[in-house]
């Protein structure tokens, strides 16, 4: 078995890695890295959660110590990625701080990126559709990137940023190192590495792509649209650990958390209409367990890493088949057990069809639909799933932090009350 000390790595990494507790590396890292480190373009094929963020941060480093003369760019779908790989970069570089690093994304003013781009920091790492508009500014040139990493490449094409991407190919240098890691391997990715590989590049796979987490343990229920707020409510009781829940919009993620908040349950909400501050405090609520619920839509399928995440439910099911694979891959992560539950509804039956001849293709595990018995009858009002619900009473607001309701999680709070007890829609406060 393999030990980071065989990659001959400089001391400052060495003391950095030794900080965060790296002793083995993983089966990505182990191939990755010496091929990166003696200068190859590689494609790293392999699951999310398997470290492949280390797997180039770590020779990229190295590469940025070596030389004063070279500079990085890490390109990535999501604000999520981009903020998770900068906080590993800033531990990993916690004994070298030479090398700055500046982020650009979305839901963050131009004009003070501008300034930090304007220190010539050593690493980018941006979202595609941020990086043009930086270039289309002049707020920064490519002529020094020596080493381009594209991360979830598939990811990216699937969000279209294939024309950003190739404006960003003109203008970076052609004498360059080339990373291109990605989760799923189609001809999309294929005609993309063809593009941005410039050298005869070394193909890294490690496990099988596009396939189920064997620690998720997947469950599928039946029901109706009205049932799914009911469901989730026993979903909730019976798993008390940290929970991701999927919905299909920015509208539905909004409905769900003021469902739950209005039973008095701690819950945060992510989506494409959220500012970035509000995105970073969601993520932050949840590690810190200030929060027991994050509401999201598939903005945050592959820039979630968060190992406390015991249990991700698809109140609506993706869109994209692979997107179920993503979703559910945000716990089991780094070997501990984690659980999914899937919501199925007569007008999903296609959309299922399809998860369910990848999860086959893909020799993963394939969760058997079950049917269970709702406890009440239909909610008329829930027949309308975008309809407004009423929200908790007494919301704390700055004035009056106390008025926070308690929660069916943390010690000494109140429990949810079984299906059977429970009423037909929250009162609201006189």
């Amino acid at each position: 078995m393999a030990h980071f000390d065989t990659f001959k790595l400089l001391p400052p990494i060495k003391q950095a890695l030794l900080a965060l507790e790296f002793k083995t590396p993983t089966p990505i890292q182990e191939k990755a890295i010496p091929s990166i480190l003696a200068g190859a373009d590689i494609v790293g094929n392999a699951q999310t959660g398997t470290g492949k963020t280390a797997a180039f941060c770590i020779p990229l480093l190295t590469s940025l110590l070596k030389s004063t003369e070279k500079n990085g760019l890490i390109l990535v779908p999501t604000r999520e990625l981009a903020i998770q790989i900068e906080k590993f970069w800033l531990e990993l570089n916690q004994f070298c701080k030479e090398i700055d690093v500046v982020s650009l994304i979305g839901g963050v003013p131009m004009e003070s990126q501008t300034k930090k781009l304007a220190k010539n920091p050593r690493l980018i790492i941006s979202t595609p559709g941020r990086m043009v508009d930086h270039l289309q500014n002049k707020s920064l040139v490519l002529n020094k990137i020596a080493v381009l990493v594209l991360d979830e490449a598939d990811r990216m094409l699937d969000m279209g940023f294939a024309p950003q991407l190739n404006e960003i190919l003109r203008l970076v240098p052609k004498k360059r190192q080339t990373l291109l890691f990605t989760a799923t391997w189609d001809a999309k990715t294929n005609d993309l590495a063809k593009k941005f590989l410039v050298h005869n590049s070394e193909r890294i796979k490690v496990g099988e792509t596009s396939k189920a987490a064997t620690t998720v343990k997947q469950k599928l229920l039946n029901t109706t649209q009205d049932g799914k707020r009911d469901l989730l409510l026993e979903e909730l009781n019976a798993h008390p650990g940290a929970t991701l829940i999927f919905a299909g919009t920015q509208l539905r993620v909004d409905r769900v958390a003021e469902y739950l908040e209005s039973y008095g349950i701690e819950v945060n909400c992510l989506h494409g209409g959220r500012s970035q501050g509000q995105r970073k405090t969601a993520l932050r609520e949840l590690r810190e367990g200030k929060i027991r619920v994050l509401v999201a839509t598939d903005v945050a399928a592959r820039g979630i890493d968060v190992p406390e995440i015991s249990h991700v439910i698809n109140y609506d099911l993706p869109q994209v088949a692979e997107d179920y694979i993503h979703r559910i891959g945000r716990t089991g992560r780094a070997g501990a057990i984690g659980y999914s539950t899937s919501f199925l509804t007569l007008e999903d039956q296609r959309r299922w069809t399809e998860i369910e001849t990848l999860l086959k293709k893909t020799d993963s595990s394939v969760p058997k639909p079950t049917t269970v018995k709702q406890a009440r009858a239909a909610n008329v009002a829930d027949l309308e799933p975008e309809a407004a619900l009423v929200k908790a009473s007494k919301k704390p607001t700055r004035a009056n932090p106390k008025a926070k309701r308690e929660n069916a999680w943390a010690k000494g709070t109140v429990t949810i009350k079984p299906m059977s007890e429970q009423r037909i829609k929250p009162k609201t406060a006189k």
